[in-house]
């Protein structure tokens, strides 16, 4: 009864509160009006479902659900975290949070998680654990049906917190255990730089969470003091961060005061100018930048500003496009929110967003903003740049696609099993720079695949599938069906033969799952960099000082 009593008055109070606010309101403008209506039928229907449905809601899962369904149909950036799920927001802004360093990945098989990436130094490879790793149990208790997410959020916590941690080594009969420490895990923001051939220094910088333009920085003293004559920054795969550290690393090769970013948003307070505030390291070292369709944000603004600016020569292919900036406010009970609160503007005024969030399609779905809908810049040089479509490369370079075989590979897992066979046969390889498949070994994994009676689908006979049924469909199969027999027989499923065909492909991703056993994150991206078409096209810019110099150069005076 008193439950009862109390529900009615909490309810009556809300009601109170919302007619207070319906009232107040409505002598405003439309807008306020519309707004406080809607506000009232949201607490109402909470209202109703708690009093009357016919199961005891959930107020918080509700609730969330209906917050996030909110935001989401405004822009995928702007999102609620409530006080218990703060360790996601930590992470993307501090690029850190607590645990014990390693991706967990999942084996279908087994259904089970499993260690899938150990990070260098980070507790779990301190303590021993590798790749391949079952987890069975956390202080004894089985881990088994839960699914990643689950046990990611148990292996994390407070940074000083200890467990003992259960898994299965393949190759060992009895379960191990191991004693871990969580710590504060900061991802390598630069897990690789190296003075290259030819005097072309080169970065890889992952993020800009966290302190990049330090760690940036003295990565590039060094490889002066090594004597490099020109530099890639490679911001390929890197999502962005800081706004603020993108603008600090630009400033260490363009001079001081120069505006670099602007935003723009609804409140005047949020208009700002980012300028660089100090003389640079190196005005004059020639600048090449790596970028894909996964530089986004951040790498976009140091990217477009150098463009902009022609101080670089992008490399690659276009960028993802995101133009929004996103701002933290604290909210009741301990909650943030962080919300898209301004559009950001490079040095030529260009907008980089891709998508109009604001107009959407019939459906709710969105689209990129057609090429000939965007509008033409100019760089400060006079080169034309275009706004709406991410950051396009000076230096296109066609990507080459992944054949089909290869995803099945990955996502069956027979690559990463057989590089944990591979290590347990190999104590030992090579240095990252000298290590290579050898043809023994690729064989060696071709019966693994074999035996494992490997199935995937052939995209090729698929459509050979349709075209013939459409073809029955539309009374032409009687007179082509010797050709479709013979286009048949050639398309027939060949396991062997897209395993030699495809061997180049399929010998790199096996290369790089082995060195991350053995060299990490470091050797994966060496493996990746042997023979990488970007990078390439780069250095053969940068050792070119009249190619260079022309494509920094407005088109007339390339004629």
């Amino acid at each position: 009864m008193k439950n009862l009593l109390r529900v009615r008055w909490i309810i009556l109070l809300l009601g109170v509160a919302g007619g207070v606010m319906f009232l107040s309101f409505r002598s405003g403008d439309d807008r306020s009006f519309r707004l406080a209506k809607n506000i009232d039928i949201f607490s109402s229907v909470v209202k109703e479902l708690e009093m009357l449905y016919v199961d005891t809601i959930d107020a918080d899962k509700t609730i969330r659900e209906g917050i996030d369904a909110m935001l989401y149909s405004l822009d995928p950036y702007t999102e609620y975290y409530p006080e218990d799920d703060q360790s996601e927001l930590e992470q993307m802004l501090k690029n850190s949070y607590g645990g014990i360093g390693s991706i967990i990945t999942w084996n279908a098989k087994l259904k089970r998680s499993m260690i899938g990436e150990p990070y260098e130094g980070m507790p779990a490879a301190k303590a021993g654990l590798k790749a391949g790793d079952i987890l069975m149990a956390i202080d004894g208790k089985d881990l088994a049906g839960k699914n990643n997410q689950e046990i990611s959020e148990m292996l994390r916590g407070q940074a000083g917190t200890g467990f003992r941690l259960t898994v299965q080594r393949p190759g060992t009969e009895k379960p191990l255990d191991f004693e871990l420490v969580r710590r504060a895990i900061e991802l390598p923001i630069i897990p690789y730089y190296a003075k290259l051939d030819s005097g072309v220094g080169y970065i890889n910088l992952s993020t800009f969470s966290g302190t990049p333009a330090r760690e940036f920085r003295q990565a590039f003293l060094d490889l002066k003091k090594q004597g490099i004559t020109s530099l890639v920054i490679d911001l390929r795969n890197n999502g962005g961060g800081l706004l603020d550290e993108a603008v600090d690393i630009a400033n260490y090769f363009l001079p001081r005061g120069k505006t670099l970013v602007t935003t723009r948003g609804k409140l005047k307070q949020l208009d700002q100018a980012y300028k660089t505030l100090r003389e640079p390291i190196d005005p004059d070292i020639p600048l090449a930048v790596l970028v894909n369709s996964s530089s986004a944000s951040a790498s976009e603004i140091l990217a477009g500003s150098l463009q902009d600016l022609d101080r670089a020569v992008i490399v690659g292919t276009r960028t993802f496009g995101k133009g929004l900036v996103q701002t933290t406010r604290p909210l009741p009970y301990g909650g943030t929110m962080k919300l898209t609160t301004a559009k950001y503007y490079i040095p030529s005024g260009r907008c980089v967003q891709a998508i109009d969030y604001q107009h959407r399609n019939a459906d709710g779905s969105v689209g990129r903003i057609p090429d000939s809908l965007t509008t033409v810049f100019h760089t400060a040089a006079g080169r034309e740049v275009r706004d709406g479509g991410g950051v396009t490369p000076d230096v296109e370079v066609k990507q080459e696609k992944l054949p089909n075989i290869l995803f099945y590979l990955v996502n069956d897992n027979l690559i990463f099993d057989y590089a944990t066979q591979y290590c347990l046969e190999h104590e030992s390889i090579a240095d990252a720079h000298r290590f290579h498949l050898t043809d023994a070994d690729y064989e060696a994994f071709k019966d693994r695949v074999r035996r494992a009676d490997f199935k995937y689908d052939q995209q090729t006979e698929k459509m050979l599938k349709n075209l013939k049924e459409m073809a029955e469909f539309e009374g032409y199969l009687k007179d082509a069906a010797p050709e479709f027999e013979a286009l048949e027989k050639k398309l027939r499923h060949n396991l062997d033969r897209d395993l030699d065909y495809f061997a180049p492909q399929i010998k790199e991703m096996i290369a790089i799952e082995i060195q991350k056993r053995y060299h990490y994150q470091r050797g994966a991206i060496i493996e990746q960099l042997k023979d990488d078409p970007d990078l390439k096209a780069a250095c053969a810019v940068l050792t070119d000082t009249v190619r260079y110099h022309k494509i920094l150069q407005p088109i007339e005076t390339n004629k």
